[in-house]
């Protein structure tokens, strides 16, 4: 008999949340890993910079707190204290996971993980953790060793895109890992790159005073965002002082003392740049190496393992789940992927997940959220569309927050009424775009959007407001 049904390599929110499904489903289930329960997103992304942004949303208050007929005086912060806070928070939910898989009764084997043969996996003693030294093992855990299980699940996630000529140093150029523990804050900070993870940093590290400049390959900067949402947010930033370099490349970096000096090209010329620090910011790759996949003959495609969107890899009773399975490498989507994988190797009725209708948030002032299609892809995959715009400044409650500037903006097939996409800059936008995920999960179409009654004064009245402007039915506007 096998030691286990399901093996999982990897304890992130993919591989805990299968792990824990796989358990409710009645599998004898183990998780490895080598450094932290939660994964990067929980110690060293989502959860750690939420806190951090956090910490710069109400210092930035306190500086404008004569906005809101409030005094404050000789405003100031400790960077110590408030790193330490994030590290906690992180620490805090670390031990809720340990705490879920011990009551789900899942075993965690201590060690890095690679796959000998279908069915067998291989645990050895890690040698690092991106802390530094090896991590001491959770109270319980189990040790290197042979272990076997029926089915074996790679959860084992992505690090930071490394750039050649532009390594990470721990120094002078740094990556999420050590923009998120400064020692003190750089008088002035240069991002490549202008995603979710360059974009949130952008304004963590502005809000909290450095001069910053932000430097992206496209001609837009959040790529992956509806263009209209992306200028006015791109407007903002600039409003705050960040300056903002687009179809531009980072094409040389010299380290000096104390300080690196980028040359910048773009169609202009050159340029050079001198910043305290770098964060590089490029994207992810999938962490696929020492795993044995390849000697195992497992289909991967630019740096992440092939699914068939179940899980399913080409090599049977071996399967892979979020960032190491491709993109959009989010943590919601690796949870609800590990949920679908154990759920079909259980024979249950399931179905791929649609990433379209997957929702991305961004933290930074303003935030920006958004689902489905931006306005450009819609008419690309040849829609005809009704696109309705509302603005933040004609809702009572966001003038009574004193964040009158943001728009919430849905597009629509002209021909059925379905919801194509919905895209939101603006305070607190990624609370509310799950209405819009739910609604289009439901398939719900304008006229039942536009007959929902929205609680007063909200800002997801705006929500309702940018369905009605897609129809010329708009209300306070």
């Amino acid at each position: 008999m096998s030691d286990y049904d399901i093996i999982i390599l990897g304890a992130g929110p993919g591989g805990y949340v299968a792990a824990i499904r796989a358990a409710q489903l009645g599998f004898r289930t183990a998780v490895v890993d080598r450094e932290h329960l939660g994964g990067i997103c929980l110690n060293w992304g989502c959860i750690p910079t939420k806190a951090l942004l956090r910490s710069a949303e109400i210092f930035h208050y306190f500086e404008h707190a004569k906005d809101f007929g409030l005094s404050a005086k000789d405003v100031s912060f400790d960077m110590e204290a408030v790193v330490k806070r994030s590290r906690g928070v992180s620490g805090r939910l670390n031990g809720g996971v340990g705490m879920l898989l011990k009551k789900n009764k899942v075993d965690v084997i201590w060690g890095e993980g690679a796959i000998e043969a279908p069915g067998k996996v291989t645990v050895k003693k890690a040698t690092k953790s991106v802390e530094g030294p090896p991590k001491e093992a959770p109270k319980g855990a189990l040790g290197p060793g042979s272990y076997s299980a029926k089915n074996i699940i790679v959860a084992t996630g992505a690090r930071p895109r490394v750039l050649p000529g532009i390594e990470p140093d721990k120094d002078l150029i740094w990556t999420y890992f050590e923009a998120m523990v400064p020692k003190s804050m750089p008088k002035s900070v240069l991002v490549m790159g202008s995603g979710a993870i360059g974009i949130e940093f952008a304004s963590f590290y502005r809000t909290m005073g450095a001069e910053v400049t932000v430097v992206e390959l496209l001609p837009q900067i959040l790529p992956v965002e509806d263009a209209e949402i992306a200028a006015h947010a791109r407007k903002r930033f600039e409003k705050q002082g960040i300056r903002i370099l687009t179809g531009a490349k980072v094409s040389k970096v010299e380290k000096g003392k104390g300080s690196v000096t980028a040359t910048i090209e773009d169609d202009k010329g050159k340029q050079t740049i001198t910043a305290e620090k770098l964060i590089s910011a490029v994207g992810v790759v999938g962490n696929i190496e020492n795993l044995g996949l390849e000697k195992l003959g497992v289909k991967t495609d630019r740096g992440c393992v092939v699914t068939d969107g179940l899980g399913r890899t080409n090599v049977p009773g071996i399967y892979a789940i979020g960032d190491v399975a491709g993109p959009p490498m989010l943590a919601h989507k690796a949870e609800h992927e590990g949920v679908l994988c154990v759920e079909t190797i259980k024979g249950l009725h399931t179905h791929a997940m649609d990433k379209a209708m997957i929702p991305g948030c961004t933290y930074c002032h303003p935030q920006i959220a958004s689902v489905g299609l931006t306005e450009a892809k819609a008419k690309e995959a040849g829609y005809e569309l009704k696109v309705g715009r509302f603005p933040f400044q004609g809702n009572g409650k966001a003038i009574a927050l004193g964040e009158p500037e943001g728009m919430v903006k849905t597009i629509f097939d002209k021909k059925t009424g379905k919801l194509l996409g919905a895209h939101m800059v603006g305070t607190e936008v990624t609370e509310l775009i799950q209405g819009y995920v739910v609604a289009m999960n439901l398939e719900t179409t304008e006229e039942e959007l536009m007959h929902t009654v929205f609680p007063h004064p909200t800002l997801s009245e705006m929500m309702h407001e940018s369905v009605l402007d897609a129809y010329g039915r708009v209300i306070h506007s």
